[in-house]
């Protein structure tokens, strides 16, 4: 009986051990879908978010999906003028299709261009009052089963 037992309770401890272990794994394979904010060999795109309607909280729930959806937002803050309406995503580096992705990702349709190398920035975004996090649709996560259907399934 106790080599029975003994067995069991390997085999429990072994599938638990599995488990941490394809859980650790998950956060270190890419999905399947490409990252907008890295393409391969490319360092993540840095942002610095900006309130500039006055809308408390406006800038940390943009914060808050720019960095689910896999971008550096390095900076958060209030804006110099807060009577912005409307939304603006600014390139700083002469990379508009680094600022057009922040722009996609936070539903913002004004993309300009101002490159400033003194802000060690990619891209600053200016929120205006009219922002909504709630208008934009969050990026799906994959879990960990979505993650193992893909390897078993690209076999």
């Amino acid at each position: 009986m106790t080599g029975v037992l003994r067995t069991a309770l390997l085999v429990v401890l072994a599938a638990g051990v599995l488990v941490l272990l394809g859980s650790a794994v998950m956060h270190w394979v890419p999905g399947e879908s490409s990252n907008p904010a890295a393409a391969p060999g490319e360092d993540r795109v840095t942002v610095d978010v900006r309130n500039a309607g006055g809308v408390s909280g406006m800038a940390r729930a943009a914060t808050d999906h720019l960095r689910s959806s896999g971008f550096d937002v390095v900076g958060v803050g209030n804006a110099n003028r807060m009577d912005r309406d409307s939304s603006v995503v600014i390139d700083r580096t002469g990379n508009m299709r680094r600022a057009a992705e922040v722009a996609e990702v936070l539903g913002i349709g004004t993309v300009v261009s101002r490159p400033d190398s003194n802000l060690f920035v990619d891209v600053t975004v200016e929120l205006g009052s009219g922002w909504r996090a709630a208008d934009v649709e969050a990026i799906p996560r994959r879990s960990m089963f979505d993650w193992f259907r893909g390897l078993v399934g690209s076999r």
